[in-house]
């Protein structure tokens, strides 16, 4: 009887998922446009009022990301006064957009990677999973992994698409 031999588990093949770098916290937006007169013009008086009663007990532990969704001029006292609010309660505040925020955080834990657990192995960076990834962590982590990996990979163990291979010692 013939064993069957598991090639994929014995090639000492690296596999990383990116999904494991996106941000734990909920990440939520702090809109101005609700405090918005007519969704056009911030009124400070009315704006400063509006703060004080509003619920920020709904953004802790939270990773916020500071946007007005409507077209309007904002100044930039505006945003900075909401971050006065937020920043004893938030996990993390931005100017962004969510997803923006989303993303950068999950660059920023890509560049803390320790990379010594990937020097001179083959590593394959996960190419599908239940959560979307943003294609920036893709670069990122091959930028982050290209200088100590023996080789990179994008895709699964048993099917990868080759993307760097170092080059052989001589």
């Amino acid at each position: 009887m013939e064993t069957i031999v598991n090639k994929v588990a014995e090639s000492g093949i690296v596999t990383l998922d990116l999904a494991h770098y996106i941000p734990k916290n909920e990440v939520v937006a702090f809109d101005l446009k609700p405090f918005l007169y007519m969704e056009m013009i911030l009124k400070e008086k009315d704006y400063r009022a509006a703060l004080q009663t509003h619920d920020w007990a709904q953004y802790t532990g939270k990773h916020v990301a500071v946007t007005c969704t409507a077209d309007a001029i904002v100044p930039v006292w505006a945003y900075m006064l909401a971050a006065v609010y937020l920043e004893p309660l938030a996990a993390s505040i931005a100017f962004s957009t969510p997803a923006e925020l989303e993303q950068a955080l999950m660059l920023q834990r890509i560049k803390e990677i320790d990379t010594t657990e990937y020097a001179d192995k083959r590593v394959v960076i996960k190419g599908c999973g239940d959560e979307p990834v943003p294609d920036a962590a893709y670069v990122a982590i091959t930028v982050r992994l290209r200088p100590v990996a023996k080789s990179l990979m994008y895709g699964e163990p048993c099917s990868t698409v080759p993307i760097y291979k170092a080059p052989k010692n001589i």
